[in-house]
């Protein structure tokens, strides 16, 4: 019947050769989910040690390793020292820096006298944006304790804690820009290290921001400084003429707009 149909017998071959696709596709899945499953397999149970467990392979005894010398995690090389630090880069390592010279003062703070080894300026550039993200800092980790223009007369220091030197003597306003950095980094005196809280781009706004509450306060201080920079009384700035004298400045808000 088939030989006298050549359609229908076209079409069962069809169904033949349709089925075998059918197999070999079904096997190959078969077998590739398979390898993938051994493979996945052997990576999850391989032999392996778990953190700080005791290992009788390494002769200290531990499973954890130590890293190579030298290893720098990506992105934390920071090579450049005047940015990160403050500090000015010592041309040869063999010789220590000179240290930081120090004296006290009548309210018991250790107050820096020479900074041989600080940078001069900030090593970014000074914009608007950067000193109003300085105020902005500021506002939030130091004016509790500097108080909102700098004179060092904070929330807390009015409630009794120490307090810090102002802002506004010439010692300060002599001091490089790596000094402030430096001491928002590692801290000094009374006041702790704020590396954690404070990012270092945002130190160096801050630094800024000191900067310009610095001259807010004491516009003509160029011509009343001093090169004295032990001097510190925790006073108000050195008066000027009343003929020259700046308009009384009676913003207690830190910057308030």
């Amino acid at each position: 019947m088939l030989k006298n149909n050549p359609q229908a017998e076209l079409k069962m071959k069809n169904e033949k050769v349709k089925n075998k696709v059918r197999f070999f596709g079904f096997a190959f899945l078969v077998f590739t989910f398979t390898f993938a499953s051994a493979c996945r397999y052997d990576m999850q149970d391989q032999p392996r040690y778990k953190y700080y467990k005791k290992s009788d392979f390494f002769a200290d005894g531990r499973a954890s390793r130590d890293l190579p010398e030298g290893t720098v995690s990506r992105g934390n090389l920071r090579d450049d020292k005047a940015f990160y630090t403050g500090k000015l880069a010592n041309p040869n390592p063999n010789v220590a820096a000179p240290a930081a010279q120090t004296a006290t003062d009548a309210s018991g703070n250790t107050l820096v006298t020479t900074f041989p080894d600080a940078i001069a300026k900030i090593p970014v550039p000074v914009t608007k944006e950067l000193i109003d993200r300085g105020q902005e800092r500021y506002n939030i980790y130091c004016i509790v304790c500097h108080g909102p223009v700098g004179n060092g007369d904070g929330m807390i220091v009015r409630r009794g804690y120490p307090k810090p030197p102002t802002y506004h003597d010439d010692r300060l306003r002599n001091a490089p820009d790596g000094h402030f950095f430096d001491v928002i980094t590692n801290g000094w005196g009374k006041m702790n290290s704020y590396a954690h809280q404070v990012s270092v781009a945002d130190r160096w706004a801050i630094v800024a921001y000191i900067r310009a509450l610095q001259v807010s306060q004491t516009p003509n201080a160029n011509a009343a400084m001093t090169t004295n920079r032990a001097a510190n009384t925790n006073a108000a700035p050195s008066a000027v003429s009343p003929a020259n004298a700046p308009a009384a400045n009676t913003n207690t808000q830190g910057g308030t707009r």
